[in-house]
């Protein structure tokens, strides 16, 4: 069905002054509308944009026609004197709600529902009026343009608005007020900032602007106007001390969101005091008109509405990950050793896990079960290399990603990223000397257990049908590096539920409970209750990497299977274990066979995808979180290079002192 076609004459003979509001309501839409959408035929030819010539168009018929001007002022009188305009000041773009999810919810209803304008709240109405775009065109109007539709639209003038605009100051002063004296937000804000109390006093400074614009104290109003604005500035600078003090505290997505909600409110409120004060209001109520526009704009989507708090919440993941990570690069000779050390002990554990997982298949449990007790397997084997302070390669990278982009905190100066080269080369250093310990100990010592076996006992530990299946799934020639691929995500996926994890133990101050809670500390005694916190404190992070990677490794193909997906997990040291155990049950035999070469070159680039792919999305989130632009990113692979051109050895060698 195609929409009815509007043209001046026809809106001029539906304008009714006597008509309810939402048929007053409806005709402005359609009049909107009529501006915005101009024939085919005159917009090829027009000098100008189509919603400027027809309000051309429309301001000449109104000023030449004494009766149509007659009834669209009545019409627009009839709207002025039943919409509520502070509403459209005071609440369009803010929540209703101190909470994220409370306003994608109501994002998605408007989005999605339809909307009536039968209605009596100009924010509400005010999306049917305008749409994406109008902005550009309002832009273009100059100033006697402006004139004729003030003295067309609200014969009053600014007179007629400023009640409105006064209102919507105090609504939304009360708002920001309110939001300063929030428990989460206050205790984290910095005493210093608050010794001013500059949230107790902005009612008091907005009531006295209040009085002498209603009063007409045109110096006052601008004296106690000034006052306002210093306030709320004070209270953007408390609200921006909240950031500084999230390591201590944590943080959640609610902050987040409300820390937006008074921030923006507080530079409402000066456009709104520009309106009040200026002595010709059009320009300032324009620019008002345009913000509104573009947060009409914003206020039909999702994303940039989580974007403006993906950064700041990623930022405290990537942190908490960094302090983490930073153990991982090896700066030194001694450091190096130390991974390589470190690296051969998660090896040797990894080679036990890889019989366990093999016991477990051979149980023949359901798919799910099996998926579980191999996710338990391979959490318990990562608990204990992090226990005995060892490493499995593999997890170093989605860890070292943020503490790489912790060096360009600073900024992205030529010495910053020059800094940022020397962790890369640092990085793959370290990353080589974690694999090679890994498998110089994991392949051996799988071998000498299944040859070991066989030769106590006199049956392989591994049979010859399970090493013809590693075999066949291991091999290049299969899906193996779309597994691997898939494998660092999973790993990627870790480090930020541990982020996550760390995040919620601070902000609900788990260690502080553990040492001082009553019953703790009567069980414990207070010494043990003091290193019981220290201890969760500094390795939940580690714990929660561990314990969700291993699980996600193991249920993860299991659940996928329910849906029909064929999605598998190749790590490289547990493939690594694997074929080491094929080729123990195979006998050596096996070194002559194609097979066992693809399957050792897959092992080989599993564990460059592994790497490389929880080191990308990790330190993607890492760079957002430090709002890093395209261009600095650029100069940043630019200096790479350059490096690797001139000493490429940096990146492979130890390091000499």
């Amino acid at each position: 069905m195609t929409q009815p076609t509007w043209d001046l004459s026809a809106l001029v003979n539906a304008a009714d002054p006597a008509a309810g509001p939402a048929a007053r309501h409806l005709w402005l839409v359609r009049l909107l509308e009529w501006l915005r959408h101009a024939p085919a035929s005159r917009r090829a030819g027009a000098s100008i944009g189509p919603p400027l010539a027809r309000l051309g168009l429309l301001l000449n018929a109104a000023e030449g026609q004494p009766e149509f001007r007659g009834r669209l002022q009545g019409m627009l009188a009839g709207f002025w004197r039943g919409i509520d305009k502070a509403a459209l000041f005071a609440e369009f773009g803010f929540g209703a709600r101190h909470s994220l999810f409370g306003e994608v919810g109501r994002r998605l209803r408007v989005q999605w529902l339809p909307q009536t304008p039968e209605t009596q709240d100009l924010a509400e109405l005010f999306q049917l009026l305008f749409q994406p775009g109008d902005a550009r065109w309002i832009e273009q109007l100059d100033d006697p343009t402006l004139e004729r539709i003030a003295t067309l639209v609200d014969p009053e003038g600014a007179s007629g608005w400023r009640p409105a605009m006064l209102d919507a100051i105090t609504i939304l002063v009360s708002a920001v007020h309110a939001s300063g004296y929030l428990p989460p937000l206050r205790r984290r804000m910095d005493r210093q900032a608050l010794s001013g109390e500059p949230f107790r006093q902005l009612t008091r400074a907005a009531d006295a602007v209040r009085e002498a614009v209603v009063e007409g104290r045109v110096a006052d109003a601008l004296r106690e106007a000034n006052v306002l604005r210093a306030l709320l500035d004070a209270c953007r600078q408390a609200a921006a001390s909240v950031t500084g003090h999230l390591e201590e505290y944590g943080v959640s997505v609610d902050i987040v969101y409300e820390l937006d909600q008074m921030r923006q409110r507080t530079l409402r409120i000066e456009m709104l005091l520009d309106c009040v004060l200026a002595p010709q209001p059009l320009p300032a109520l324009r620019a008002l008109v345009q913000e509104l526009l573009h947060v009409a704009d914003d206020e039909r989507g999702l994303r940039r509405l989580l974007a403006r708090h993906y950064s700041l919440l990623a930022r405290q993941v990537a942190e908490r990950s960094a302090e983490t990570g930073s153990h991982y690069i090896t700066r030194d000779l001694g450091e190096w050793r130390e991974m390589l050390r470190a690296a051969a002990g998660g090896g040797a554990v990894i080679a036990g896990t890889t019989y366990l997982k093999f016991a477990i298949a051979a149980l023949g449990l359901a798919a799910f079960w099996t998926g579980f007790w191999s996710g338990v397997n391979y959490a318990a084997s990562f608990v204990v290399i992090m226990l005995l302070h060892w490493t499995v390669a593999t997890k170093q990278p989605a860890m070292t990603a943020p503490a790489m982009a912790e060096s360009l905190a600073a900024g992205t100066g030529d010495a910053e990223i020059e800094a940022f080269v020397d962790r890369v080369a640092q990085l793959i250093r370290s990353q080589a000397a974690g694999i090679i310990g890994n498998l110089a100990v994991c392949g051996p010592i799988a071998l000498t257990i299944q040859l070991a076996w066989e030769g106590i006992f006199g049956v392989p530990l591994v049979g010859e049908h399970q090493a013809e299946y590693v075999l066949h799934s291991l091999t290049l020639l299969g899906p193996t590096l779309l597994y691997a691929a898939f494998t660092g995500v999973l790993l990627f996926a870790s480090s930020l539920i541990a982020g996550w994890a760390e995040n919620w133990f601070v902000y609900h101050r788990l260690d502080s409970a553990i040492a001082w809670n009553p019953r703790f500390v009567a069980r414990l005694g207070q010494a043990r209750a003091q290193r019981w916190a220290a201890w969760w404190r500094a390795n939940v992070s580690g714990l929660v990497a561990n314990v969700s990677l291993g699980m996600m490794l193991g249920l993860v193909p299991a659940l996928a299977s329910f849906f029909a997906l064929p999605l598998e997990v190749r790590h490289v040291t547990l493939s690594t274990g694997q074929l080491a155990a094929a080729a123990g049950a195979l006998g050596f035999e096996v070194l002559r066979q194609p097979a066992f070469w693809w399957c050792a070159a897959g092992i080989l680039l599993t564990g460059v995808l592994n790497l490389t792919v929880s080191f990308w999305l990790a330190f993607k989130v890492a760079l957002r979180s430090r709002s890093i632009q395209v261009r600095e990113r650029q100069r940043i692979t630019a200096a790479v290079w350059r490096r690797l051109r001139r000493d490429p050895l940096s990146f492979v060698r130890p390091p000499q002192g």
